[in-house]
Parts: structure tokens; C-alpha cells; sequence
């Protein structure tokens, strides 16, 4: 390929891939927009180079709906999509005891030119469709499928059962490097091949929005391959995975027996919390604003009982060492990926926000209703079913682990193993940058899933490796205060993909943005409160007026 320009080899490159992948390509002539349902049923059965199309179909226009009931407050919303094909398609893996990766595509009649690619969560396992808003999405905004774009997502290589441990697909290595990355660049690149096949032209525009572990996936992408994404949105990413998975399980560690702390005494903790802070961005809306120095100011043995105290209005001895646990820095007795030995403590506030479905505060991803127990029993607090879980199958490979035994320095080659695949925390993206690549990093700060300081830290040690100028010019960190890692308990959305589209296809850099809360009532979502999102390192301060409005605040250091 040599004396072609750069855009004429990518051509090249995926022009090749399609006629490897779809050798029946010419049957694009009957282009999406003329005849959808045979273009559409004409992307069936391609089978070469591994990935095959299992079925694809026409799908009629649906309305919005809303269920009474749902995870999270957003996977209750149910947007309203276009008439589109809905490609399900497959990638076999080398390895005939590996799964293979399953993919979904939606098409679009009236294409935009545009994709967007969805990421998983959890430990994947499940199907991820690309119908469903996107992180942070206004609940009735219009879903991206409805706005043109391509849509897609993948299950990451493996399915989880009912009754199965997550963790236990990465038991398999094939199968646990798709996870870490793999799977999402094929299953990128099989659904570029699907759209020159039925539009007969690549995207223009590839984007990607992911959260939590979709936010880890999506850095991954700009980190590992940094030339396949215009623009990326990480919510609340789960950057430094390995440190997680071990701070996670050191905190439920420390709950076990006398340092479990019942549900009316973290209604007690969030109380004392706001009682420290919420004042001091100059209103009381129950919201701590500046939740770093809060971080530093507040201290659980303020709330000790007293001699022959006890009850819900106090803490134990066990307690107070159980929170200055889920608070302080994990240290690895090595390194790992990047040169990073610790993961950051987790913050203070909204630890009594209820549980959406099966989130929310303390309770659900600490506590659980019931201590710690091995194997990770019903009722456990998801950081101790994902820690302990990982303990076992990802790092000593053995499901009988003793978890209390476990030391990272015992099965030191696998740990580093595991953070050269997963970790998302190599700071340079210049590579990314260079071609154009923008990306929003949005950090919940009453997240107890993961810890937004290991975001921040990320983004600051961005800033060092490229200069604080550089970084400016293509990334952004936002810190949303009193927000979980689902969205619940302060506000939380803003329309992230316009930001980023603006920013990539406009030159329309971000400043602070608007977050809102909203009533999960169709069809208005009735605004409850909204605040500024600001860049770090500045937080929400308020002026004058409501406390429920954004323009009563300023974001300032």
C-alpha cells in the first residue's frame, strides 16, 4: 500500500475486511434507504473470518415506555426507536472451549453517518443491545438509535448464567481477554464491516459512551486503540480495576463479624456527614458540594459510643475501623500496570441514598443486608460478591479461595498479569489526541461501586504526562457531588452525546455544563432540581435564589 495517503489506506484496510467478512458485499447496492427489508435480510449468513450473522430483521417503530420497576432509575425507560434492522451476530473464538462473542447492530433507515457503540457493565455477560439510553441521557431525550446513529453493543465474550458466579468465565483465558479488551475492537470492527455493507460507506463519526465498567471500556479503547473513536464519554469508569477488586474486598473484610454496620446506623453516619458539610458551599439542599474536603474534614470517631453506649445513634470500635477501612488507600506490596501500587479510599456522602433496585449508598454496594460470607451468599453488598468472587476466579483461579487468607503477594505473576490486561490507567493518550479524539470523563462523588478518586487521580496524571495545555485541547473531567454510581440522589443527567458530537464535529469545546434530576414519569420527566457540572478541580457554590436551580450557584475552587 505504499504511496497511499492515510485515509486511503484505512479504506483499504476495511475494504479488505469486508470482502473477508461478507464475500456476498455487492448485495449492497440495494442500499438501506431504497429497499431496507432486502438490505436488511441480505446481511444474514455471512460466515468467513470468523464472525457470522446470525439473523437480521426489520423492526417496526416503538413507542416510549416506562416499567414500574428496573436496576437502576434510567434502565426503567424504554426510548422510543425508529423503524431499523437489528443485526445478531457472533465472532467464534480461537479456542473451542472459549464462548464466542455476540454482537448486536441497529440500523438505522435514516442514517446520520454516525455510530455509537454502548459498554457493558459488571462483570458483562449479558447482551448489551445499543437501544437503551445512554449514560447520563435526560430521561426523554431521544435515544441515538431515534437520532440516526448506528448502534451497537456486545455481551464481551462470554454469558453468564442464572445460578453462576460472574466471575466464572475467566477461568478461560480466550474468554477473559475479550473481556479486558479484545472483544470490543472486533466487534468494532464487525459492525463498521456491517455498515459499508448495508450503507455502502463506513461511519464518518465513530463515538463511544460507556459506564462503569463500559467507562473502563471505553478508556481502554482510546488507550489500546486510540485510532477507532472520535469521541468517547467514561462514566464513572472502573479505571484501575485490579486495585478495585482488592480495596473492594478489603472493605468487606472489615465488616465481617463486629465491623458490619446495620441499616439504621448508616442513616445515622449520612446524618452526622451532612451535619459536617452540607452547609459549606453556603446552602442546606443535602448535598455536600465540595465532597473532597469534606473527605478531609470529616472523622468517624466522632461518632464512637461512649462507655456502655450502644445502639443505632452510635458506632463500635469494629465500625469506625470497618469505615476508616472502605475510606483509606489499598497499598500493594508491588506495582502494577503504569507504575501504580494503591487504589484510592472511597469518599464521603450519600451513603444512605436507597437503593434503586439493587443500588444504591452503603447498603447496597458495602453493606448488603447481611455480612460478608464465603461464597458471596444472596444479600452480600455487590463489593464483596465482585471482590471476593475476583479473589477467587480471576487471581488465585481457585473457586474453594479462602478469601480471608488471600495476599496479592501470593499469586503475584497472575495479579500482574491481570492489570497489564484489564487496568485503564496508562496516562498517555497522545496518540488519541493527535488524531483528533475527544473524551469526557464523568466522576459520581458519592459513588460506592468504585472510587472517583481513582478517576481523578487518572485525569491529573494525563495532565502530567501531556501537559495541562494539551489535555485541555481533547479530554475533560466533570465531578457530579451527592451523585451514586447509577445516577440516584442528586442531579445527575445531562445530554453527554451532544457534548461530545459538538465538541468532535464542531469544534465546540465544553465549558461547565447543567446536570438535572427528573421524576421517572412519562411523558414530561418533571425537573426536580438542577446543578452545574464543573470541571475539575471546582465545585457547585451557591449565590443566591433556590437551591433547586443551577443558576443559583457558580462553579468555583
Amino acid at each position: 500500500m505504499q504511496g497511499l495517503s492515510i485515509d486511503a489506506r484505512a479504506w483499504a484496510i476495511l475494504a479488505s475486511i469486508v470482502a473477508i467478512a461478507f464475500p456476498s458485499a455487492e448485495a449492497a447496492a440495494a442500499k438501506m434507504k431504497g429497499d431496507a427489508a432486502a438490505t436488511c435480510s441480505g446481511l444474514a449468513g455471512a460466515a468467513e473470518n470468523a464472525v457470522r450473522i446470525d439473523t437480521a430483521a426489520m423492526q417496526a417503530p416503538s413507542p416510549i415506555a416506562v416499567a414500574e420497576r428496573g436496576p437502576t432509575p434510567a434502565a426503567r425507560i424504554t426510548p422510543a426507536n425508529p423503524e431499523f434492522c437489528k443485526v445478531i451476530g457472533r465472532i467464534e473464538p480461537s479456542d473451542p472451549t472459549a464462548p464466542p462473542i455476540r454482537f448486536q447492530v441497529n440500523l438505522p433507515v435514516e442514517w446520520n453517518g454516525r455510530s455509537l457503540q454502548y459498554g457493558g457493565g459488571g462483570f458483562n455477560g449479558v447482551l448489551i443491545t445499543g437501544l437503551a439510553l445512554p449514560p447520563a441521557s435526560p430521561f426523554g431525550a431521544a435515544a441515538p438509535l431515534a437520532r440516526g446513529f448506528v448502534t451497537y453493543g456486545t455481551d464481551s465474550g462470554h454469558e453468564t448464567k442464572p445460578g453462576e458466579p460472574p466471575q466464572l468465565f475467566s477461568l478461560n483465558d480466550e474468554a477473559f481477554e475479550n473481556f479486558a479488551h479484545k472483544s470490543y475492537k472486533k466487534v468494532r470492527d464487525a459492525a463498521v464491516a456491517v455498515m459499508v455493507r448495508a450503507y455502502g460507506n463506513p461511519p464518518a463519526k465513530l463515538y463511544f459512551m460507556g459506564s462503569s465498567e463500559g467507562g473502563r471500556e471505553g478508556l481502554t479503547m482510546a488507550q489500546r486503540y486510540p485510532d477507532d473513536f472520535d469521541g468517547i464519554f467514561a462514566r464513572v469508569p472502573v479505571i484501575n480495576w485490579v486495585g478495585l477488586q482488592h480495596a473492594g474486598t478489603k472493605a468487606g473484610l472489615a465488616t465481617m463479624g463486629d465491623g458490619w454496620i446495620r441499616p439504621a446506623q448508616i442513616e445515622f453516619v449520612a446524618k452526622a456527614v451532612l451535619a459536617a458539610c452540607d452547609k459549606a458551599d453556603g446552602s442546606e439542599d443535602s448535598i455536600v458540594q465540595d465532597p473532597v474536603g469534606c473527605k478531609a474534614k470529616f472523622r468517624a470517631e466522632t461518632l464512637r459510643c461512649a462507655a456502655g453506649q450502644s445502639g443505632d445513634e452510635c458506632l463500635t470500635d469494629a465500625q469506625i475501623a470497618a469505615v476508616n477501612a472502605l475510606h483509606s488507600t489499598y497499598k500493594f506490596p508491588f506495582p502494577l500496570a503504569n507504575g501504580l501500587d494503591d487504589y484510592p479510599g472511597w469518599g464521603v456522602s450519600g451513603e444512605n441514598i436507597p437503593a434503586f433496585g439493587p443500588t444504591g449508598g452503603w447498603k447496597s454496594w458495602w453493606l448488603g443486608t447481611a455480612p460478608p460470607a464465603q461464597p458471596p451468599a444472596p444479600g452480600n453488598g455487590i463489593a464483596w460478591v465482585y471482590g471476593a468472587g475476583g479473589m477467587a476466579y480471576v487471581f488465585a483461579r481457585d473457586p474453594k479461595l479462602d478469601v480471608t487468607k488471600y495476599k496479592p503477594e501470593d499469586y503475584k505473576q497472575r495479579v500482574l498479569e491481570v492489570s497489564q490486561l484489564m487496568d485503564s490507567t496508562n496516562p498517555d493518550l497522545g496518540r488519541f489526541a493527535a488524531r483528533g479524539g475527544k473524551l469526557v470523563i464523568l466522576e459520581n462523588m458519592a459513588d460506592y461501586a468504585q472510587s472517583p478518586y481513582a478517576g481523578i487521580r487518572y485525569f491529573e496524571n494525563v495532565q502530567r504526562a501531556l501537559g495541562k495545555e494539551k489535555t485541555a485541547g481533547f479530554a475533560r473531567l466533570y465531578t457530579a457531588p451527592g451523585v451514586d454510581h447509577v445516577g440516584s440522589g442528586a442531579p445527575a443527567n445531562v445530554d453527554m452525546l451532544d457534548v461530545l458530537v459538538d465538541w468532535v464535529e464542531n469544534g465546540k469545546a465544553p465549558g461547565n455544563l447543567e446536570v438535572i434530576e427528573q421524576k421517572v414519569e412519562a411523558p414530561a420527566f418533571e425537573t426536580l432540581r438542577s446543578l452545574p457540572l464543573c470541571q475539575w478541580p471546582a465545585w457547585p457554590r451557591y449565590k443566591a435564589g433556590p437551591a433547586t436551580q443551577a443558576a443559583s450557584f457558580s462553579c468555583a475552587p
